[in-house]
């Protein structure tokens, strides 16, 4: 297990938060101990796709420089199912790690951000509890990304279940005050779909906001993710477009950022 000391260092060569350079970032999302891409975030709808450490490596091998690790069942249940799997993980990789799905606490969240995780992503806990950002920032500074998933334009927690009656960019503000170092933005609406990204409310939350936007779901093509960069977000979380092969990460880096500009024609449609 990589300790905490090394994954430190994570930080230092890539930064899926740093808002100067755009990142891809592969989703690594595990249920029951296998990849699996659900859709629209039901259960029952999951489409599998092998081993974690498989999946992780490919990335790697494919020029990541972050991933994105979720424990479906911890999401859906309250408390980490796949700890085994996702070490496995954090054990064959050597870049920076953003975990979510589970984790309800702030012992939870110093926990695995000892164990080598980089940041812990905080959904149904930060929205029943806000202050815990804060807490945990004080002992794990830089830390704690907040997950905002929206359906209908209104925030869901509990495996995207129930509505927690705040609209995106008013929690947002709230988290940003907190210490969030990030917000990862997941629009339910069109998340595993593959039928394209909706900019507009990315948009709101870059504007209302000065912390790092990581844009998630709905990514199909590579123009959604040129139009995910080009509406402020700081990365995007890319899951079934990857899996399914519609391009390569090595596509997908080289749309964004100085590698676009001469790759205009690359993602035409």
């Amino acid at each position: 297990m990589t300790d905490a000391d090394d994954s430190s260092s994570h930080t230092d060569s890539s930064d899926p938060t740093d808002p100067t350079s755009f990142d891809v970032i592969p989703a690594v999302d595990i249920q029951n101990g296998e990849v699996v891409q659900l859709v629209q975030g039901e259960r029952g709808t999951e489409k599998t796709y092998g081993d974690p450490v498989d999946a992780a490596t490919r990335w790697l091998e494919a020029g990541a420089d972050s991933l994105h690790l979720v424990d479906l069942d911890g999401a859906f249940d309250g408390e980490r199912e796949n700890t085994a799997a996702i070490e496995s993980v954090l054990e064959s990789v050597d870049v920076p790690t953003q975990l979510g799905g589970g984790i309800r606490t702030a012992a939870d969240a110093r926990d695995v951000l000892d164990r080598g995780v980089d940041r812990v992503i905080l959904g149904t806990a930060a929205v029943e509890d806000p202050d815990i950002v804060a807490e945990i920032s004080e002992t794990h500074p830089d830390s704690v990304i907040v997950s905002l998933d929206a359906k209908d334009g209104e925030v869901v927690v509990e495996g995207w279940t129930e509505g927690a009656g705040v609209s995106p960019v008013e929690a947002a503000e709230r988290y940003e005050e907190l210490g969030a170092t990030a917000i990862l933005f997941t629009n339910v609406d069109v998340e595993g779909q593959l039928e394209g990204v909706a900019t507009e409310p990315v948009r709101e939350l870059v504007d209302a906001t000065d912390v790092p936007v990581i844009a998630s779901g709905g990514v199909a093509t590579l123009e959604d993710i040129r139009a995910l960069e080009e509406a402020g977000a700081a990365a995007a979380v890319v899951g079934s477009a990857l899996y399914e092969g519609n391009f390569t990460l090595e596509e997908a880096k080289a749309v964004v950022g100085d590698d676009g500009d001469d790759g205009d024609d690359s993602h035409d449609e």
